[in-house]
């Protein structure tokens, strides 16, 4: 029976990981230090693939998420991701007749780029018989750069890897296999300027149940929230996929180099058998739904909205929906189906940027709209904020700043534009110089470009002092004296971010307002206490905060 094994990399970089900034969501560890969260998602790519194989062949699959492994340790002594890999290898194939055929390294953003190449060192030296393979955004765009930087990768998958992951297993010889395919591509491949051509599957339903079994209970607990929000019950939130593709053409967007723009959907009738396999066998509360445009056929949508509210499972939408087609009608569908809390991906409060530098599909008149009518149905809106663009001034910074005070979402994601590789974002940046030296490995949280409109340090410092203030400062749910929603927001704030002064503030404000002067004085205190640090220090002299001094 053939053997492969698929491995998710830490979403994080080694010095996130250990050393996390100020910036970073932060996760406590038995030995009392602070870690880089790491989110674990359900990897939907590698249960198709796992699926897809085994209705087609008599294979043995397994599934090392190193995001889960990391989240699992109460401690971590190690000097590097190699390091901790070569000793997890070690006492996990402990005999030869578990070491696998193939090993596939699936990775999605450039934070997992180093981890990926340490693995395929360390697979290509504890396992010198396997065939090394990766996949994943950043292998389908960043392959000649992969290949300049290992030689312990034997070839990479270009987009969707069903068909060409198919025909590889089903080979007498792989290798030649690999060199006369148009999905995968080799070092000699890269080099002789081979352009690789997606080989998709048209008809999703070819593709079985997803593989969830590979999941164990692995992905049922994350040390910090694992959604937006974090309302969902998280032992029974499974994650979901009804579509591939995405039209649009978003500057800053790369999900098109894997997954193409032409949408492809699952049938009505596979979707709803599988959400009831889901209930049913798997018991699942929650659907978490990772479409990247759910909303392309807006009647089917609204007809599997209708039926999760039928089966009387919960969704949430991670990925966001697409704001023009959330009319009245939509939102009252998805409340009836138990959403209570939506991402909206409003991404500027400049019309200009969101038109001509963005090229989003929708303007700032729907986007009040549709806030304002979650809040008259009660769902709790988290909106994503993109700034730092090629194109964007600090102007337009400035006219998205002022919107967003007077958008009553309920908690806004301050993001830091990241040149995807894959985006146009990046191939402007790269054209005209905008990349710093460290790009490579950058979240949405630090900024790696700079233009002639702004530094990459103005970028840094403006996200988290709007973050501050439109959280915190200026919070809505506060605003609107809705404050045991406000306060449900400034303590996972404080979850995420121990030492969080202005959640403590604001926390403590809160508790006054409710009655419970306890919690108050003890949140003030906290607050004041915080407030002496230097990175905090600013912030309240900034807004203005006056704290009570409580002396010894």
């Amino acid at each position: 029976m053939k053997n492969i094994l698929f491995i998710i990399p830490p979403h994080v970089t080694f010095k996130d990981y250990v050393s996390p900034s100020p910036l970073h969501k932060q996760v406590a560890k038995g030995d009392g230090r602070l870690y880089g969260n790491l989110v674990t998602d359900m990897p939907l790519g590698v249960l198709a693939l796992s699926s897809y194989l085994k209705k087609h062949l008599e294979i043995k699959i397994g599934l090392i998420d190193f995001n889960i492994e990391l989240n699992r340790l109460n401690e971590f002594h190690h000097h590097s991701y190699q390091e901790y890999f070569s000793l997890f290898f070690d006492s996990m194939f402990s005999e030869v007749a578990q070491e696998p055929e193939v090993i596939g390294i699936s990775s999605l953003f450039s934070p997992s780029y180093a981890a990926m190449l340490d693995i395929a060192a360390v697979c290509k030296t504890r396992f010198p018989n396997a065939l090394i393979l990766a996949g994943g955004n950043i292998p389908s765009n960043m392959h000649r750069q992969i290949f300049l930087d290992s030689d312990d990768i034997d070839a990479i998958c270009y987009g969707e890897g069903e068909k060409p992951l198919l025909a590889l297993m089903q080979s007498e010889n792989p290798l030649l296999t690999i060199e006369s395919s148009v999905s995968w591509i080799t070092k000699n491949k890269s080099r002789s300027g081979f352009s690789p051509i997606h080989d998709f599957i048209e008809n999703l339903d070819e593709i079985p149940f997803y593989d969830y079994a590979l999941c164990e209970d692995k992905y049922f607990s994350n040390p910090a929230f694992p959604t937006y929000g974090g309302i969902q019950e998280t032992d029974s939130s499974f994650h979901v996929l009804t579509s591939r593709g995405c039209p649009f053409k978003c500057i800053f967007c790369a999900s098109h180099k894997v997954h193409g723009r032409k949408m492809r959907y699952y049938s009505l009738g596979r979707v709803k058998q599988d959400f009831l396999t889901l209930k049913n066998v798997y018991k699942a509360n929650t659907l978490i739904f990772q479409d990247d445009h759910f909303m392309g056929d807006q009647k089917r949508a609204l007809e599997i909205v209708k039926f999760v509210r039928e089966i009387g499972v919960k969704a949430i939408f991670q990925n966001s929906l697409t704001l023009y087609a959330l009319n009245r009608e939509m939102l009252e569908a998805l409340k009836g189906a138990g959403i209570e809390q939506m991402v909206l991906s409003i991404e500027s409060g400049s019309d200009r940027v969101l038109k001509r530098v963005m090229r989003k599909p929708h303007k700032l008149s729907i986007v009040e709209q549709v806030v304002r009518d979650c809040r008259e149905l009660g769902i709790y809106t988290y909106a994503n904020i993109l700034i730092g663009l090629p194109g964007e001034t600090k102007a337009d910074i400035e006219e998205s700043r002022r919107f967003l005070k007077t958008t009553y979402a309920n908690w806004f994601g301050i993001l830091c534009a990241n040149p995807l590789v894959g985006s146009e974002m990046f191939d402007i940046c790269v054209e005209k110089g905008y990349l710093k030296s460290d790009w490579l490995g950058s979240d949405f949280k630090k900024v790696v470009v700079q233009t002639e409109d702004w530094t990459s340090e103005y970028i840094q410092e403006m996200s988290y002092t709007i973050n501050l203030e439109l959280n915190f400062v200026e919070n809505s749910d506060y605003r609107l004296g809705n404050y045991q929603i406000a306060l449900n927001g400034f303590e996972r704030a404080i979850k995420a971010k121990a030492d969080h002064a202005l959640a403590h503030y604001y926390a403590a404000l809160c508790y006054g307002h409710l009655g419970n002067q306890e919690k108050s004085q003890t949140y003030m205190k906290l607050a004041s206490q915080y407030a002496m640090e230097p990175f905090w220090a600013k912030y309240v002299e900034m807004f203005g905060i006056s704290l009570p001094n409580f002396g010894d």
